[in-house]
């Protein structure tokens, strides 16, 4: 990348962080020759940072180094919603199914802690990234909504989660959108400034003792040595933490596929505009529409808002071109104004998106094959920022050897089942994604369920 404007075009939150910090866009330096390290842990975001972090709180001895293609954050962690959420791919009704009732529990209360693990270090360690305890509230515009939200919250009262059906009064002492009939909150949510976090965490791992090698690119990860672009790195452990990225690999083509997600920011809105829209205590907020948005009301005062809608594109590509499709960002704003209408005259300033990891099975991961050395953690399905916690913490458990709670969570050492060659893959992914936006129509204009989006849920992680 290099220069400081294509870091700051990476999104409205790398953005921020530059102006605030022009050394921000300038890369760390790469890999210099032949090393060896104890810990390599491939890919500077969330995951990679947060294990750097938990092993050298572990044992501060360890030589850790992270390397990663760009720069620290410069994939998801810098470019996502802001949602530090207690939200997992898999419903803890699928979970026990998969695991049993007491690993679903586990795991359900694994990640409400995590969310206040991560606002405990960005305050001890002076992270400043906005980071607000606000809860999530979730819109039903539809009667079909209405139905998906209160299954959700009875699925959540079963196992131990605080959500709260509400009224449409009750929705709008959180958010007042247009046409709520009812919805739900749950207070296990923080919104962040994302890149702040990220940009914050990889100073404090450097002040930790680690090394991170930036515009570094892993080429071959092989037990006990990543051979990188700039030399090898030999080392006890690899810790594998790219994300949509890992698509990138051969051997690991097929064990997610990378799917777009993209976000638009307006303008700073005046007090007006939020005294009829609210969202005055940090909470973010979606609706129960088939084709996932979400957003939060940023520290400046612009509504972020994001969804998915992009098209995946055949052979697991990634490139920089498919972060802004002028159509989806347009349909945002179309669904921004339709939610909020107050918002109509108003610029949109930003535009950015990036991929996510998907697997199979849209079950995320994290473990360590004790005989290779080379552990693993992601497919988050775009909830990660609160799950990359409690990926970093469990990974340096495993590589210290401590036999916790986390290494005996129902994710750790799970392996999702590979993705279909294409084109299989391609027709697969978008099908799934028609269907969807075809069922959010139908459901708006006949208040009725659509069974389109139930015939594409062996796609979707059901």
């Amino acid at each position: 990348m290099g220069a400081a404007v294509t870091l700051a075009d990476v999104s409205l939150w790398w953005e921020q962080v530059v102006a605030e910090d022009p050394d921000a866009a300038r890369p760390r330096a790469p890999l210099d020759g032949d090393t060896t390290a104890d810990v390599v842990v491939v890919g500077g975001g969330y995951s990679g940072l947060w294990a750097a972090y938990y092993l050298l709180e572990a044992d501060p001895s360890l030589d850790v180094l992270v390397l990663d293609a760009e720069v620290a954050g410069y994939g998801a962690s810098g470019r996502n919603g802001g949602w530090c959420s207690a939200l997992f791919p898999v419903g803890p009704d699928a979970l026990a199914r998969r695991h049993g009732a007491d690993a679903a529990h586990a795991m359900r209360a694994a990640l409400r802690d995590t969310v206040v693990e991560v606002g405990g270090v960005t305050a001890a360690e002076q992270i400043d990234c906005d980071f607000r305890f606000g809860g999530t509230v979730t819109l039903a515009r539809t009667p079909p909504q209405v139905d998906r939200v209160a299954a959700h919250v009875a699925e959540a009262s079963r196992w131990g989660d605080e959500e709260h059906l509400l009224d449409a009064d009750g929705v709008a002492a959180h958010v007042r959108a247009s046409g709520v009939l009812a919805g739900s909150w749950t207070p296990d949510c923080a919104s962040v400034q994302p890149a702040r976090l990220v940009r914050g965490l990889a100073r404090v791992v450097e002040q930790r003792g680690a090394r991170i090698a930036e515009g570094t690119t892993a080429l071959r990860l092989s037990p006990r040595a990543v051979v990188t672009d700039h030399g090898t790195a030999r080392c006890r452990w690899v810790l594998r933490a790219t994300e949509a990225w890992t698509a990138g690999r051969a051997p690991t083509r097929r064990a997610v596929a990378p799917v777009y997600s993209l976000m638009i920011a307006t303008e700073p809105l005046p007090a007006d505009v939020w005294e009829q829209i609210g969202l005055d205590r940090g909470q973010t907020f979606a609706d129960a529409r088939h084709l996932v948005v979400y957003g939060q009301r940023t520290a400046d005062d612009r509504l972020a808002f994001g969804g998915r809608g992009a098209p995946y594109h055949a052979g697991s590509r990634i490139d920089p071109a498919y972060d802004r499709v002028p159509r989806v960002h347009e349909h945002l704003r179309r669904a921004l104004v339709d939610l909020f209408p107050a918002v109509a005259g108003f610029e949109v300033t930003h535009t950015w998106g990036g991929p996510l990891a998907v697997p199979r099975d849209w079950h995320p991961s994290v473990g360590l094959d004790p005989d290779t050395g080379i552990g693993w953690a992601g497919g988050y399905v775009g909830d990660g920022v609160a799950a990359s916690n409690l990926a970093g913490r469990t990974l340096a458990d495993l590589v210290t050897g401590t036999d916790t709670p986390l290494t005996r969570l129902p994710w750790v050492g799970h392996r999702s089942p590979l993705w279909e060659p294409e084109p299989l893959r391609w027709a697969g992914i978008t099908a799934a994604r028609w269907a969807a936006a075809w069922s959010d129509r139908t459901e708006r204009r006949t208040g009725r369920s659509s069974r389109a989006a139930d015939a594409m849920a062996p796609l979707l992680g059901g």
